[in-house]
């Protein structure tokens, strides 16, 4: 971070000579000042808007009439001035250093021709007394030289003693132009003395006053404040500044969320952003004294290799930062969705090789963030090391190391070398270390972290197929310690992506939707540490099956290294499981596992959706779905490791994206899958399921007569049995007792077990009852997650609807009859739900970035007796709705629906059959059912969008 000389440049040609020696002007050419993204005095001349100056206010002399004037003089420059630079911005978007001080340049200029005109034409004191002397300075990232297209400007207006009258009155003279100008202005008015006094208090003041810069009025006011700072401030309290910034910094990323890879950085606060950077010119400013960050290479705080990253990545966050402001037109410093995919079409990324060009901006984006996150800790940390006092003598005589192994020492606590030498001798001690310090649990100190860095082109071919790296590996994988804090550490210092290369493709890889809340190589992580969670025993309340599964003895090496490897096939044109199993199988043996283990690694990452997608996208009360996955899984140890692999794989997308509803679904899959390999597919058979169902129903309505009973279970066909639950059997059976034809019977109760409400219903059938049921619950604002409809053969539709709010939980008590009444109008006619539902049914600005292509499949093999239509698409409020009005009115009949929603994107499984109970088997009816289904989805996403 360079620190910029003034952020002016020459005028056209030199000024005539100032008399007044506290007048504001830029002074002549500085052969040292920054480039300017376009020249100089096409962004803001001086000489020529000081001639404007005088010929507008001319003889004026009322300060309403000079203010007038001068501003509108300043307007006509500074709106001229922008043009020019947002021009240049866009045209050349990665040259941030001179767009920054292009900015820097013009604010410079406005700000010395408004004092010109409060110091030469309303408050003229050609003989100012000593204590009338004043000094404007820039303060802040105004100070550094440094502005975006909408940043604060920061004044310090600065007086030898007291505030006089006079320069009160040329101060608010000033303020009122910029003001008018629509420049954000932040002030202070101050003596040498108060600065001093308020420096000593607040640190945020120290740090704005350790970036001024001089730019106009007494200039030797300006060098005693610059010189007592130094002298009497700033010398001698290095230490606790160091404190001071790291503790800032820390909790500065815990109000931005603490993770560096939040799908909506904030550019400027969050973890890896500008102020990161800033903190690091800040502490090297003051216990350096240099405003140069490449002097710091020469003084040993910096390594060249990491000042060049620094280099490079301060450009970048720059370049993002004022494009940002340029598209939103207002100081916005987070990276929203919508204008991530602004941002990188401004800056020149573009779609290839099956990726979208805000994705690839993205991994740029974190991948800068990261080297900044990291460097700044080690460099930051390490000065801290340096500064800090060695404990009293009796504490250190009483007080015991932690204990390390041969070649290792401690050094303020932390874990490092004894000998830089030897250490590198042997390269697998890059390994070894992390072992080391998690096997003593001491952190590795910033300088052995360093050296790692600089060293990792030692990691080679022979050492990856080394056994003992192999070893070590492995014993950081499924060790005592902590495998996602010690993988967390390799990736960041770009160690695990190089004794994997395959990994590297896929660190700091965002995937552009609303589902995964990390990137590839976080999510990874994050998978890896719910595993050892659940090993850990600190999740068997939430998650039993899993948690008694591992207690029950898995092959942990298959089970970490699939986990490891699961998604490092995204970010190819291929198939990612595909891609990702071929790939495996490179990998696994290459960490000492052998043939059986590699071989079922390759088929756990090649089917690690496999389970996930029959939970949630098919229904598990049909025989046929358990039948199938049962026989693509073939093994009992192949479906306990898939169901870990697949509940870490869904915790680890995001802290909400685990719920009550997708568990249920996994433990019920997982539950009949393993009765059928144990017992035999017998089991899953239709009939033994329907006469349970039956038993179990009288069982619960022991009370009720043997004719009304008897009644009851004859008015059901088959697929009513085995697709609902006892409880939802007997909540139909109350609400079909004695139901007259003109009555609609609802009942609304939370599943707290599936994190769902279940709406259940019974009402005379009719066509299209579905749809209807669909809209009424889409009007009330209701998310549908499963739902099943069936007709008895007295002509009545019983219906069991699971939904959820839009946060994705239960209805709460207090909505649920402003939901009740809701559904009721609709289903009586008295809302029309296709016209309520248009001012609902739309899509925020935010969330309109997100494309999903739309894909409809028909299974005729999934099901023994329907067929499953499912629609991939993009989600919204009235999709469900839409489809299903549009199924009804090419006469398909609805059995089922499973709604399963990733972010943007919903996956809705319908399974059906035609108006005569028939399978849809007709491929010109299947094209023709499809495009209906289209043209649906393309009008709702236009009114969605409208």
């Amino acid at each position: 971070m360079t620190q910029p000389q003034a952020a002016s440049a020459a005028p056209a040609s030199d000024p005539a000579p100032d008399t007044t020696p506290d007048r504001a002007q830029g002074g002549p050419a500085d052969p040292s000042a920054p480039a300017l993204i376009a020249p100089a005095a096409e962004i803001f001349d001086p000489e020529t808007v000081t001639a404007e100056l005088d010929a507008a206010i001319g003889e004026a002399t009322d300060e309403p009439s000079v203010r007038r004037a001068t501003v509108q003089v300043l307007s006509a420059r500074r709106k001229a001035g922008r043009e020019v630079i947002a021009a240049a911005a866009r045209a050349n978007p990665m040259a941030a250093p001179e767009i920054t001080h292009a900015y820097s340049y013009l604010t410079d200029g406005l700000v010395r021709a408004a004092l010109d005109v409060a110091t030469g034409r309303l408050h003229r004191n050609p003989t100012p007394t000593e204590s009338e002397r004043l000094a404007v300075l820039a303060v802040g990232g105004y100070g550094r030289g440094e502005m975006a297209p909408h940043s604060d400007v920061d004044l310090l207006f600065l007086t030898p003693y007291k505030i006089t009258a006079w320069a009160e009155s040329t101060i608010e003279s000033l303020l009122y132009i910029l003001w008018d100008l629509k420049l954000k202005v932040g002030h202070a008015s101050r003596t040498v003395k108060d600065c001093l006094r308020l420096g000593g208090e607040d640190f945020t003041i120290r740090t704005s006053m350790l970036e001024m810069r001089y730019l106009a009025g007494h200039a030797p006011l300006a060098d005693e404040l610059h010189e007592r700072l130094w002298d009497d401030l700033f010398a001698g309290t290095e230490r606790e500044f160091i404190e001071a910034k790291l503790e800032e910094r820390a909790e500065r990323h815990r109000k931005q969320g603490g993770q560096r890879y939040l799908v909506e950085p904030n550019v400027k606060e969050g973890k890896g952003g500008l102020r990161d950077l800033q903190s690091l010119f800040w502490i090297t400013k003051y216990v350096y004294r240099t405003e140069d960050t490449a002097e710091l290479v020469q003084l040993g705080v910096f390594r060249r290799e990491e000042h060049e990253t620094f280099r490079r990545a301060e450009a970048f966050l720059w370049a993002v930062r004022c494009q940002l402001h340029l598209i939103a037109g207002r100081a916005m410093e987070q990276l929203t969705f919508d204008m991530q995919v602004e941002v990188a079409a401004a800056m020149g990324f573009e779609d290839r090789a099956g990726r979208r060009g805000v994705e690839i901006f993205m991994q740029a984006y974190f991948r800068h963030a990261t080297a900044v996150g990291d460097l700044t800790r080690i460099v930051l940390t390490s000065l801290e090391a340096q500064q800090r006092k060695e404990p009293p003598l009796l504490k250190r005589m009483f007080s015991r190391a932690p204990r390390v192994g041969a070649g290792y020492t401690t050094e303020t606590g932390r874990l490092i070398f004894e000998n830089a030498t030897e250490f590198l001798s042997d390269k697998l001690n890059l390994l070894r270390i992390f072992r080391e310090s998690e096997h003593t649990g001491v952190q590795i100190h910033p300088e052995a972290l360093r050296l790692i860095k600089a060293n990792l082109h030692l990691i080679d071919e022979d050492m990856r197929r080394n056994p003992e790296a192999q070893a070590i590996f492995l014993d950081l994988l499924l060790g005592d310690g902590s495998p996602s804090r010690a993988l967390r550490r390799m990736n960041e210092l770009g160690m695990l992506g190089t004794f994997i290369p395959e990994f590297e493709p896929i660190v700091a890889m965002m995937q552009f939707n609303m589902y995964h809340s990390y990137t590839v190589d976080e999510h990874t992580i994050q998978c890896i540490w719910h595993l050892s969670e659940i090993e850990e025993h600190h999740l068997v309340e939430d998650l039993p099956v899993a948690t008694s599964i591992l207690e029950e003895g898995v092959n942990r090496r298959i089970l970490y290294v699939a986990l490891l490897l699961h998604d490092i096939g995204k970010g190819r044109d291929e198939d990612h499981s595909v891609v990702g199993a071929k790939i495996a199988r490179k990998v696994a043996p290459r960490l000492g596992l052998d043939e059986d283990e590699c071989e079922t690694i390759e088929w756990l990452v090649r089917h690690h959706l496999l389970m996930s997608d029959m939970a949630q996208k098919r229904d598990i009360a049909d025989p046929r779905t358990v039948r199938d996955f049962a026989k693509a899984v073939k093994s009992r140890e192949r479906l306990d490791l898939l169901l870990l692999l697949t509940v870490c794989d869904i915790r680890g997308v995001g802290p909400n994206t685990w719920n009550n509803w997708k568990a249920a679904l996994l433990r019920a899959l997982y539950r009949q899958t393993r009765r059928a390999l144990e017992s035999g597919m017998e089991d899953l058979n239709r009939a033994n399921r329907g006469a349970e169902a039956k038993r179990l129903l009288a069982e619960q309505l022991s009370d009720w007569d043997d004719d009304a009973l008897a009644a009851e279970i004859d008015r059901h066909y088959d697929p009513y049995w085995q697709g609902l639950h006892v409880t939802a059997h007997v909540v139909l059976a109350n609400l079909l007792r004695d139901i007259s034809n003109d009555e609609i019977r609802i009942d609304i109760h939370p599943d707290e077990d599936r994190d769902a409400t279940r709406v259940a219903f019974a009402l005379v059938d009719h066509p299209g009852i579905f749809s209807r049921l669909a809209g009424a619950l889409a009007l009330a604002g209701a998310d549908v997650v499963d739902a099943r409809t069936y007709t008895t053969k007295d002509g009545y539709a019983t219906a069991a609807f699971w939904i959820q709010d839009g946060d994705g939980n239960p209805y709460e008590a207090e909505r649920l009859p402003r939901l009740r009444d809701t559904i009721r109008k609709t289903l009586l006619g008295e809302v029309v739900a296709r016209e309520a539902i248009k001012s609902k049914d739309k899509i925020n600005k935010r969330e309109r970035a997100f494309r999903v292509p739309t894909s409809i499949t028909f299974d005729n093999d999934g099901s023994e007796i329907y067929t499953i239509i499912e629609v991939d698409t993009r989600d919204r409020p009235g999709l469900l709705y839409d489809l299903t009005r549009t199924l009804a009115a090419q006469n398909i009949y609805i059995a089922s629906a499973v709604i399963a929603t990733y972010g943007e994107q919903v996956v809705d499984s319908f399974y059906v059959k035609d108006m005569f109970g028939l399978k849809l088997h007709s491929k010109p009816r299947q094209k023709a059912l499809e495009r209906k289904l289209r043209d649906a989805i393309a009008a709702g996403v236009e009114r969605a969008y409208s």
